[in-house]
């Protein structure tokens, strides 16, 4: 981004939001990416030349996606309600989630992903079991399946821990069973694997939702997921982290050299492996190893065992 004064960092000029520019001298933009390339990577007397910046462009786009997939992991939180309906819409930006949380009591609780189904889609079908078509040929479907109903009125089981009270006193029921504090340890055999008593969700990927137990209706969740770092197409909001500014060109310059016809191997060879050490290089100057992380690390595993 161009340089400017600490009053425009701090205030923004007195436009809102005033804390527009906090934080960015951190990134370099991705017009300024593709501008710097066009300026000094191609031309009559580089490896690269007659290049369209449309093409310059896509590559820049394209290894911006690649670093918020795997490298530069940074994470977008929001939080949300969830309505009667039991689910959650996913952001526009959403391309995979790290943690989904229940905010309750001023804390946020991690939740666990049901590896039971507690969603479907479903057909309409007659007395016969026959699936039933509009005048189109299309298949009739209802507004809910019946596991929808079933999870929207808190009747649908699950193999989860759930906890609650049984004749005045709190427990847990497990596969049916009642558990309490004095024999809760006798359970043997128990999946450690579903033995959760927090809320659960499922992700619905093709419809774009998180689908809840029947006990969040109405509570607030907080999503903490991966975006694919393109703003939802607007290139002028798009930005790298400084640290990946060099492994960006290296980049577009692997993808032009490796898509353009008659380029020698050893050349491609040379960029791919420019392209790998950039990046390399990037990961472990973001990875903030701090010696004061690394003490606290070695002081937690320094514990008498009992």
């Amino acid at each position: 981004m161009a340089y400017i004064t600490d009053y425009q960092y701090y205030e923004n000029n007195q436009n809102i939001p005033t804390d527009e520019n906090w934080g960015s001298y951190q990134y370099v933009t991705l017009e300024n990416i593709v501008n710097n390339f066009m300026l000094m990577y191609q031309g009559n007397n580089e490896i690269i030349n007659n290049i369209n910046r449309y093409q310059v462009l896509f590559h820049a786009k394209r290894g911006v996606q690649e670093l918020n997939y795997d490298a530069m992991k940074e994470i977008k939180i929001l939080e949300l309600q969830v309505c009667d309906q039991l689910r959650f819409v996913l952001p526009p930006d959403y391309v995979n989630w790290v943690r989904i949380s229940e905010q309750r009591d001023g804390m946020l609780f991690p939740m666990t992903e049901n590896i039971q189904t507690n969603w479907s889609g479903a057909y309409l079908q007659d007395n016969d079991c026959r699936i039933l078509f509009d005048i189109d040929g299309n298949v009739l479907k209802p507004n809910d399946s019946f596991l929808d109903i079933q999870r929207l009125n808190g009747q649908q089981q699950s193999m989860y821990l759930g906890s609650g009270p049984y004749n005045g006193q709190m427990g847990w029921n497990v596969d049916g069973n009642w558990c309490f504090d004095y024999n809760v340890q006798a359970r043997f055999g128990l999946n450690t694997e579903t033995a959760n008593i927090n809320p659960t969700f499922s992700i619905n990927k093709k419809g774009g939702v998180i689908n809840f137990t029947s006990v969040m209706a109405g509570k607030f969740v907080v999503l903490e997921y991966v975006s694919d770092g393109l703003e939802n197409g607007d290139d002028s909001s798009v930005s790298v982290n400084k640290f990946f500014e060099e492994f960006i060109y290296a980049y577009i310059k692997y993808a032009i050299l490796n898509s353009r016809y008659g380029t020698q191997e050893y050349i491609v060879n040379r960029a791919r492996k420019d392209k790998s050490s950039l990046l390399r290089n990037a990961k472990l100057r973001l990875s903030n190893i701090h010696p004061g992380r690394l003490l606290m690390n070695m002081r937690g595993q320094n514990k008498l065992i009992k």
